[in-house]
This record gives C-alpha cells, sequence and structure tokens, in this order.
C-alpha cells in the first residue's frame, strides 16, 4: 500500500514502522510540520502492560526505548507537608524528544521517509493520492477539523488550567503534590524521566487561577509565582520552560473513527486527562490496534472498520475513568480537608479502576495505616466520604 501519514509523532511513526516491518513494499511517507528536534514538554509516562505490548509488537524500538527509562513502582502524595508513599505499581518514564529520536532512527532504518518541516497545504489531495491517509496530527488536528462532517469530532475544553515545566529537582516516583494558599488549591504531578530532570505539571481550578492574577503576568512572572508556591517541594530548584503556557485540557471524542481510505490516530482521534495517563501510551496502543487490524482483515474498510468495532470500547472506558479523575482534580479543594492517608486513599481510588483490594495487593501497609487511622474516628474501618468529608 501506499500509505501517508500527517503527523511525526509517537503514533504517526509507530504505526508506520510496525507496517512497514511487516511488508517492506509498503510505500510509506510520514509528514511533519515540526522540525526533527523539536518537542514541546518533558518526560513521558508509560505503565507495565504498555511495556509489554511495545516488546510484542517490536522488539528493536522496545530495547533502545527500555535502555533510556527511569522506572519506579511508588506513587507519593504529599499533603499538608506530609509525603504518603505508595508501591506496588509498575511505570517507566522517558524524555518526549528522546522517544522521538528512537522512533525516528528505526523509521530511518526501515527505509520510512520522514518529511520534517512540511505543513501539508491539501489534505484532500494527499487523501486521494495514497490507499491509506492516517491523520496522527495531534490534539488540534487539522485533518480532523477539515473532515469534521465525516469524523463527527466532540470537543470539550475543560475548567481547570495547567502548565507543564521541568525541573532538575528529581522525584523519585510519580508524585502527587498539593498546596494551598491565599489564592487556592494547586496540584502538581512530577516524575523523573532520566537521571537529571523531572516533569512538573502545575495544576489549578479556575478560582484559583483568576484569584492568582495569572492572566496579567507574563510568562517568567507565571513561572517565578510557582516557583514560590511549590520552593519547599523543588528544593531550590528552578522550573524550566519549554514553550510552557497556562493551557485547558482538551477532551476529544469522535463518533466516526475513519471514513473511506482515512482515519484518525492518537490525540486526533481521543484524548484522556494527563492524571491517568500519558497519552503517549494510548498513541501507541492505538498504532498496535491499528496494525493489527490490517494483519486480520484482507480489505483496506474492512480493517478500519475493526479497528473502530473492536478498540472503541477500550478507549472509551479508559476514557471514562479518565473523566473520573479529572473530575475529582477539577474539585481537588473539596478534599482539602481530608488527612494525608485519607487524601492518598481516595486519590489512588479516583477512578474507579483500582479499589481496596487492588491497593491491599500492591502495598498491604499503605491499606493497613489506612484503616488504622479511619479505625481511629470512626471505630470500623472504612473510605472517605464521597464529598471529602470525614464522618465522625
Amino acid at each position: 500500500m501506499k500509505i501517508n501519514i500527517i503527523g511525526g509523532g509517537p503514533a504517526g511513526m509507530y504505526f508506520a514502522i510496525l507496517m512497514k516491518r511487516a511488508d517492506a513494499a509498503h510505500d510509506i511517507t510520514v509528514y511533519e510540520r515540526n522540525g526533527p528536534d523539536d518537542t514541546f514538554g518533558w518526560g513521558v509516562v508509560f505503565s507495565g502492560k504498555t511495556l509489554a505490548n511495545l516488546s510484542a509488537a517490536d522488539e528493536e524500538s522496545h530495547a533502545e526505548v527500555t535502555r533510556s527509562f527511569a522506572a519506579w513502582d511508588n506513587v507519593d502524595v504529599v499533603h499538608r507537608g506530609e509525603k504518603i508513599s505508595i508501591h506496588g505499581n509498575s511505570f517507566s518514564g522517558i524524555a518526549r524528544l528522546q522517544l522521538l529520536k528512537i522512533l525516528q532512527r528505526r523509521c530511518k532504518q526501515l527505509g520510512i521517509e520522514l518529511l520534517f518541516r512540511t505543513e501539508v497545504a491539501d489534505i484532500e489531495a494527499l487523501r486521494t493520492n495514497c490507499d491509506l491517509l492516517v491523520a496522527a496530527d495531534g490534539v488540534n488536528s487539522t485533518a480532523r477539523k477539515q473532515y469534521a462532517g465525516k469524523f463527527g469530532p466532540s470537543l470539550d475544553y475543560r475548567p481547570n488550567r495547567y502548565i507543564w515545566f521541568g525541573t532538575n529537582k528529581l522525584f523519585h516516583g510519580l508524585t502527587l503534590t498539593f498546596l494551598e494558599n491565599e489564592t487556592g488549591v494547586f496540584a502538581a504531578h512530577s516524575y523523573k524521566f532520566n537521571q537529571t530532570t523531572s516533569t512538573f505539571i502545575i495544576e489549578c481550578d479556575p478560582q484559583t487561577w483568576d484569584a492568582a492574577g495569572f492572566a496579567t503576568m507574563n510568562d517568567e512572572e507565571t513561572r517565578q509565582y510557582l516557583e514560590k508556591v511549590f520552593a519547599k517541594d523543588l528544593a531550590g530548584q528552578p522550573l524550566l520552560s519549554n514553550n510552557s503556557k497556562w493551557l485547558n485540557f482538551l477532551l476529544v471524542k469522535n463518533a466516526n473513527w475513519s471514513f473511506e481510505n482515512a482515519v484518525l490516530l492518537g490525540d486526533a482521534l481521543h484524548t484522556a486527562h494527563f492524571s491517568i495517563g500519558s497519552g503517549t501510551k494510548l498513541a501507541l496502543e492505538d498504532a498496535i490496534a491499528l496494525f493489527d487490524c490490517f494483519n486480520k482483515q484482507a480489505s483496506l474498510r474492512g480493517a478500519l472498520e475493526e479497528f473502530e468495532t473492536t478498540h472503541k470500547p477500550v478507549i472509551e472506558a479508559y476514557q471514562a475513568a479518565a473523566q473520573d479523575s479529572m473530575r475529582w482534580f477539577e474539585n481537588a479543594r473539596d478534599y482539602m480537608n481530608l488527612s494525608p492517608i485519607e487524601l492518598a486513599y481516595s486519590l489512588m481510588t479516583r477512578s474507579g479502576r483500582v479499589d481496596r483490594e487492588d491497593l491491599k495487593r500492591r502495598d498491604p501497609k499503605f491499606i493497613a495505616r489506612y484503616e488504622a487511622e479511619r479505625n481511629a474516628y470512626t471505630g470500623t474501618a472504612g473510605v472517605p466520604p464521597a464529598n471529602g468529608t470525614r464522618s465522625h
């Protein structure tokens, strides 16, 4: 097949790798508007399950990726200056740029054409000049917009603001830090992704954002303000900016995943809130799922239809859990009166994908401590009330 791919991120490149690896006769071109060394953001996270999927799909790129990983098994929740650690989890982090470079090298090794700094001016012409057009052009997908009548997108800008920094303070685990000051409540999502750098995403609700006056601050003033808010947690290290801007999370869904010979992939197709997992993880799993459908189906339309039929329920379940997590963070101020251990329990069970028994298997000491504290207040083991208040 002749395959044109718009978007040289993980989704587009990984699908190209899998298809070319399966059949060297495929003529595959990837069009990317940015340069080969351009990337926004810092580190990305994978679960143990995702790594197993990558190993099965392409062992060569998996081996190179895992050599560059920083791995951990703990989630640390910091509230009122106290750190609660929950072990038994499986996460790995890697610099986004490093991941892109690994996939670029693998594409070139296989003979995939990568066209950087190339803006596709006529998407329809590109679509009609190939057997398969893959639109993996990100959350603000131009292809999705052009073919909105075909894909039926649903776009929901959420109220919380977030900003994505880096820092040389190393967080040895997925760390979720909650701080309250005179303007409101801030949450930080942080984790190391190499030996020198951590991702540091800061989130706050619109009331906090307005009260802090971020609307009138420039980028440097914003960074300095947030360094002061998280001064203790950063241990004197500055926040590092890479075109860091305040954003509203965009929840993306599409009624139809493909039409004729065109299909969406990755963030162009769907998003899941960063509090539950990486968009990169889902992008790579999309690529694997679509490739598997081409292995099973003889026709192009059959493969695209099976991709939606089989993979859409998986994504919908993931998005449902991510939405529960997203809403928890949108209402984080309601949980600030909880004790550190209660907040940690509420946080770990927020999406419905993890319950008490899961946590007990992962970290029995955490559950024992949580239930001992609950017993001290209620006389019986229990869970934090849904509204974030203690029961007495």
